[in-house]
Protein backbone atom coordinates (compact mmCIF):
# COMPACT_ATOMS: atom_id res chain seq x y z
CA UNK A 1 0.00 0.00 0.00
CA UNK A 2 0.79 3.62 -0.71
CA UNK A 3 1.25 6.10 2.29
CA UNK A 4 1.13 9.66 3.11
CA UNK A 5 2.23 10.81 6.35
CA UNK A 6 1.45 14.07 7.81
CA UNK A 7 3.68 16.39 9.26
CA UNK A 8 2.61 15.51 12.97
CA UNK A 9 4.35 12.21 12.62
CA UNK A 10 7.73 11.12 12.36
CA UNK A 11 10.19 10.46 9.59
CA UNK A 12 11.01 7.49 11.50
CA UNK A 13 7.54 5.74 10.36
CA UNK A 14 8.38 6.60 7.02
CA UNK A 15 11.36 4.40 7.24
CA UNK A 16 9.70 1.59 9.09
CA UNK A 17 6.70 1.24 7.12
CA UNK A 18 8.77 0.87 3.81
CA UNK A 19 11.00 -1.65 5.43
CA UNK A 20 7.38 -3.86 5.86
CA UNK A 21 7.25 -3.19 2.19
CA UNK A 22 5.15 -0.19 1.68
CA UNK A 23 5.60 3.16 -0.52
CA UNK A 24 5.97 5.75 1.68
CA UNK A 25 6.52 9.44 1.39
CA UNK A 26 6.80 12.11 4.61
CA UNK A 27 4.90 15.53 3.58
CA UNK A 28 7.90 16.99 4.93
CA UNK A 29 9.75 15.83 2.18
CA UNK A 30 7.68 16.43 -0.66
CA UNK A 31 7.31 20.28 -0.40
CA UNK A 32 4.01 19.96 1.70
CA UNK A 33 5.10 21.19 5.42
CA UNK A 34 3.15 24.17 4.90
CA UNK A 35 0.79 22.84 2.82
CA UNK A 36 -2.97 23.19 4.05
CA UNK A 37 -5.26 20.15 4.59
CA UNK A 38 -6.90 20.15 1.36
CA UNK A 39 -3.34 20.28 -0.83
CA UNK A 40 -2.30 17.07 1.50
CA UNK A 41 -5.58 15.23 0.46
CA UNK A 42 -5.19 16.25 -3.34
CA UNK A 43 -1.78 15.00 -3.55
CA UNK A 44 -2.58 11.58 -1.84
CA UNK A 45 -5.78 11.07 -3.98
CA UNK A 46 -3.44 11.84 -6.99
CA UNK A 47 -0.96 9.26 -6.34
CA UNK A 48 -3.16 6.89 -4.39
CA UNK A 49 -2.00 6.65 -1.00
CA UNK A 50 -3.76 6.20 2.30
CA UNK A 51 -3.10 9.97 4.52
CA UNK A 52 -1.68 8.96 8.10
CA UNK A 53 -1.57 11.59 10.66
CA UNK A 54 -2.74 12.59 14.22
CA UNK A 55 -5.22 15.50 12.78
CA UNK A 56 -8.69 14.97 13.43
CA UNK A 57 -9.70 17.46 10.58
CA UNK A 58 -8.97 15.25 7.77
CA UNK A 59 -11.80 12.61 8.91
CA UNK A 60 -14.21 15.96 9.04
CA UNK A 61 -12.57 16.49 5.86
CA UNK A 62 -13.52 13.71 4.23
CA UNK A 63 -16.44 12.51 5.76
CA UNK A 64 -19.09 14.69 3.99
CA UNK A 65 -16.75 14.99 1.01
CA UNK A 66 -18.53 12.38 -1.21
CA UNK A 67 -15.51 11.19 -2.19
CA UNK A 68 -14.03 7.56 -1.51
CA UNK A 69 -10.53 8.64 -1.95
CA UNK A 70 -7.89 8.82 -0.28
CA UNK A 71 -8.54 7.13 2.77
CA UNK A 72 -7.18 8.20 6.12
CA UNK A 73 -5.53 6.18 9.52
CA UNK A 74 -5.74 8.34 12.21
CA UNK A 75 -3.47 7.91 15.58
CA UNK A 76 -5.34 9.01 18.71
CA UNK A 77 -2.85 6.93 20.89
CA UNK A 78 -1.33 8.26 24.54
CA UNK A 79 1.85 6.64 22.90
CA UNK A 80 3.37 8.11 19.98
CA UNK A 81 6.34 6.45 19.67
CA UNK A 82 7.28 5.59 15.93
CA UNK A 83 7.58 1.76 16.87
CA UNK A 84 4.54 1.72 18.48
CA UNK A 85 2.69 3.37 15.59
CA UNK A 86 4.15 1.21 13.25
CA UNK A 87 3.10 -1.93 15.14
CA UNK A 88 -0.74 -0.58 15.83
CA UNK A 89 -0.32 -0.59 11.98
CA UNK A 90 0.84 -4.21 11.45
CA UNK A 91 -1.40 -5.41 14.26
CA UNK A 92 -4.68 -4.09 12.95
CA UNK A 93 -3.58 -4.78 9.30
CA UNK A 94 -5.60 -7.91 9.40
CA UNK A 95 -8.91 -5.53 9.56
CA UNK A 96 -7.78 -2.56 7.73
CA UNK A 97 -6.65 -3.18 4.57
CA UNK A 98 -9.62 -3.95 2.74
CA UNK A 99 -11.65 -1.04 3.77
CA UNK A 100 -8.38 1.29 3.00
CA UNK A 101 -8.67 -0.37 -0.49
CA UNK A 102 -12.01 0.63 -0.85
CA UNK A 103 -12.01 4.05 0.98
CA UNK A 104 -11.98 4.27 4.62
CA UNK A 105 -11.61 6.31 7.47
CA UNK A 106 -9.57 4.34 10.07
CA UNK A 107 -9.17 5.71 13.80
CA UNK A 108 -6.37 3.67 16.14
CA UNK A 109 -6.88 4.38 19.57
CA UNK A 110 -5.65 2.77 22.85
CA UNK A 111 -9.46 1.07 23.02
CA UNK A 112 -9.34 -0.35 19.24
CA UNK A 113 -10.06 0.56 15.91
CA UNK A 114 -13.08 2.39 14.61
CA UNK A 115 -13.72 2.02 10.63
CA UNK A 116 -15.89 4.25 8.67
CA UNK A 117 -16.52 3.49 5.27
CA UNK A 118 -16.28 6.84 2.67
CA UNK A 119 -18.03 8.33 1.49
CA UNK A 120 -20.11 8.84 4.56
CA UNK A 121 -23.51 10.14 4.09
CA UNK A 122 -25.84 12.70 5.78
CA UNK A 123 -28.34 10.09 6.49
CA UNK A 124 -26.10 7.35 7.93
CA UNK A 125 -25.08 10.55 10.22
CA UNK A 126 -28.02 11.11 11.63
CA UNK A 127 -28.65 9.88 15.76
CA UNK A 128 -31.63 8.11 16.78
Amino acid sequence: MKFLLNMNLPRTLVRLLSSAGHECRHAGDIGLSRSSDMMIIEEARARGEVIITHDLDYGHLLAFSGETTPSVIIFRLRNTHPNNLFAQIIGAWPKIEKPLLEGAIVVLEDAGIRIRELPITRQEDRRP
